[in-house]
């Protein structure tokens, strides 16, 4: 997969690009990420990337020029044009990311992120050019550049090799439209809190029987707005009506 990043601080993602799964997986080729910084295709000699807004308001609005010529010529260097390329504008106002929107973004093999500043972008930015518009939470950040680190990262995870176990993707949190079970790793036994036995029984049916009832149990505790979409067999919604009568 090849991301761009078009952004007004590029600096922010040398350190982020270099290190842990990210930088393994950009060094064993298996993920490109490119930044480009916006201003320097600005149209004036002030290298101007914003202006205030028309009829009044508070604030600076990014101007749709230096941000068209910017995606226009990364989508001429495209090394395979013909492959389908996302447009992603970063923003508030944007679908909210989620494990969903990062399986369907890792089947892409292009992808143009847009990190904004300042009071927002000329809506033709959004009419006229972007294919999608993402937002990682409710609240407002003073830019793009963090909630794309976490759209590169999210995406560049669930690519084939990324991680070293692919089951660890098929197993997160969310990956089935639930919280993940708990986990536990050595010793059995720490300050008198033991493992739970069936982790040690060696039986591995049993084990993951455990471990779906365990991730059903945690998501109706936390997040239980996810069991409206899950896929539950019978038996599973009966267990859930046991944990509502307390009997879990």
């Amino acid at each position: 997969m090849h991301i761009d990043i078009l952004t007004l601080f590029p600096e922010m993602f040398h350190h982020v690009l270099r290190t842990s799964v990210l930088g393994r997986a950009i060094d064993r080729g298996l993920l490109k990420v490119n930044t480009v910084n916006f201003r320097d295709f600005s149209e004036d000699k002030h290298r101007t990337v914003d202006e205030p807004p028309y009829g009044g308001g508070g604030g600076m609005v990014i101007k749709p020029e230096p941000v068209f010529n910017a995606v226009e010529h990364v989508l001429a260097l495209k090394e395979r044009p013909e492959s389908e390329t996302r447009i992603v504008l970063m923003t508030p106002q944007g679908e909210l990311f989620n494990q969903e929107k990062a399986k369907e973004l890792a089947q892409v093999d292009h992808l143009i992120l847009i990190c904004g500043h300042y009071e927002g972008f000329d809506e033709r930015i959004r009419q006229y050019l972007v294919t999608d518009e993402l937002s990682i939470g409710n609240y407002v950040l003073t830019g793009g550049e963090l909630p794309a680190m976490v759209v590169v990262d999210g995406v560049a995870r669930l690519l084939p090799g990324v991680l070293g176990n692919e089951q660890s993707a098929q197993d997160d949190s969310f990956a089935d439209g639930l919280l993940e079970y708990p986990q536990y790793t050595r010793p059995a036994e720490f300050r008198g809190w033991r493992v739970p036995d069936i982790l040690l029984s060696g039986n591995h049916a049993e084990i993951e029987k455990w471990r779906r009832l365990e991730s059903i149990k945690r998501t109706w505790e936390r997040r239980p707005e996810l069991l409206d979409q899950a896929d539950l067999s019978e038996a599973e919604i009966q267990f859930l009506r046991q944990l509502s009568r307390g009997e879990g």
